[in-house]
């Protein structure tokens, strides 16, 4: 997770413990996809999406996720969401696929 440090002070338990309450805070969760994969692709997608995360990045480097969500040939995939509105918009990459991330664009990122 990557926060905002320019918001944290309006989050009400930051100053006690390291706890985000506020969605706003939250700029980049990434996420490591394991067999539990429908929840990384669908449940937390739409969750995130609620909470107004800017940008979420779905790692699945087993390409363990269904062929509705990474293609066939099933295969490592590293998905880029990024926020549109209220509707996260997905952007693919395979091996050896330089990986354009808009809230790290500065990064040179290439998965596996």
């Amino acid at each position: 997770m990557v926060l905002d440090e320019t918001v944290l002070d309006r989050e009400p338990l930051w100053q006690r413990e390291p706890v985000i309450t506020l969605g706003r805070s939250i700029k980049l969760v990434v996420e490591v996809v394991s067999t539990n994969w429908e929840t990384d692709y669908a449940r937390k997608v739409e969750e995130y999406g609620l909470l107004g995360i800017p940008e979420y990045w779905i790692v699945d480097y087993r390409g363990l996720g269904g062929v509705a969500f990474i293609g066939k040939p099933k295969q490592p995939t590293f998905t880029v969401c990024q926020l549109v509105e209220d509707t996260y918009t997905q952007q693919q990459y395979r091996l050896n696929q330089p990986i354009n991330s808009p809230l790290l664009s500065q990064c040179n990122l290439h998965p596996y």
